[in-house]
């Protein structure tokens, strides 16, 4: 493929959008990113958000795009304006892990098994760990900025159709996450609703997340004075309204596990809907005459991957 005269048209302006753009624009590429959404108001920057191991499909480049990630953020976390730091922390569950463990573990370097009075009441085993952490808001206005240092231009403005993206641009980036249903016609990519809370920090520091079989989990993601409390995973749901009943049951979960959590100072509720699929896809095609490159279904883990599948897509268009 070669590079076309006009601008790279990106849709979508969540994580997956603004690192591909960046990508793209830092190779000198002129790229424009039209989004019916402004950065801040996407599903993700309602993510926690923890670089982790992603269970995800095709598994090996999922662990290729998971491993370029936890490089990407693990040089950011140098810079304390990219809102990335390297927290410590525990992943614990209410029934046993056994011993497989995903093979991108080995990317965190001080990962080892808790020992019992680590473990919260309930809990029977679990894992510490230092991992990438992410302060959404923050990261996504650095990544905006990045963008535009490097010559980008973002367009608030929605794209109807693909045949319109690729009236206007010969390569087209599709980062839409749950809009590729209607935008593409893709019946595979199904919402993942989520809710988190954001409380007043009580003096929490390291990050704790539940290892759960269930739609239903514990976490809590610290950020200075700031604590993002979770969560709760619903196939289908497209309402993005919060629900008080659901961030009651955060709130009385989390303070179940951490008592200093009990009766902290609610800042409000943030939704989002993660782009569920069986498989995430990271994929070129031809359509009118144009490139598009396809690059979503991400899941829970659109941040997580979002460095090494921006790559790829640099390198589909070529």
């Amino acid at each position: 493929m070669t590079a076309s005269a006009k601008p790279v048209l990106v849709i979508g302006a969540g994580v997956q959008g603004l690192t591909s753009a960046v990508v793209l624009a830092e190779q000198g590429r002129a790229v424009r990113i039209r989004t019916a959404e402004r950065p801040g108001e996407t599903t993700s920057a309602a993510a926690g958000a923890l670089w982790g191991p992603a269970l995800l499909r095709p598994a090996d480049k999922v662990l290729h795009w998971v491993t370029r990630s936890h490089a990407e953020f693990t040089a950011l976390a140098r810079d304390e304006r990219t809102g990335v730091r390297l927290v410590p922390g525990r992943m614990a569950a209410r029934h046993p892990l056994g011993e497989a463990l995903p093979p991108e573990v080995h990317l965190i370097p001080d990962l080892r098994r808790c020992d019992r009075e680590e473990l919260p009441a309930g809990f029977v085993d679990g894992y510490a760990g230092t991992l990438p952490l992410i302060d959404m808001p923050g990261y996504l206005a650095y990544l905006v900025e990045r963008f535009r240092a490097a010559g980008g231009e973002i367009v608030l403005s929605g794209v109807p159709s693909l045949a319109d993206a690729t009236a206007e641009a010969d390569v087209v980036v599709n980062c839409t996450g749950v809009g590729a249903r209607e935008l593409v016609g893709d019946p595979g990519v199904q919402p993942v609703w989520g809710q988190q809370v954001v409380v007043r920090n009580p003096g929490v520091q390291d990050y704790f997340i539940e290892l759960s079989r269930g739609g239903e989990f514990v976490s809590w993601m610290p950020h200075a004075d700031r604590l993002v409390l979770g969560g709760i995973a619903v196939d289908g749901e497209w309402s993005r309204a919060p629900r008080p009943d659901v961030g009651a049951a955060i709130l009385h979960r989390c303070a179940e596990v951490e008592p200093r959590l009990a009766d902290v100072e609610v800042s409000g509720d943030v939704v989002g809907l993660r782009p569920g699929r069986e498989q995430v896809r990271v994929e070129a095609e031809e359509f009118n005459g144009a490139t598009v490159v396809h690059d979503y279904g991400h899941g829970g883990s659109g941040v997580a991957l979002s460095w090494g599948c921006a790559f790829e897509v640099a390198e589909l268009i070529g």
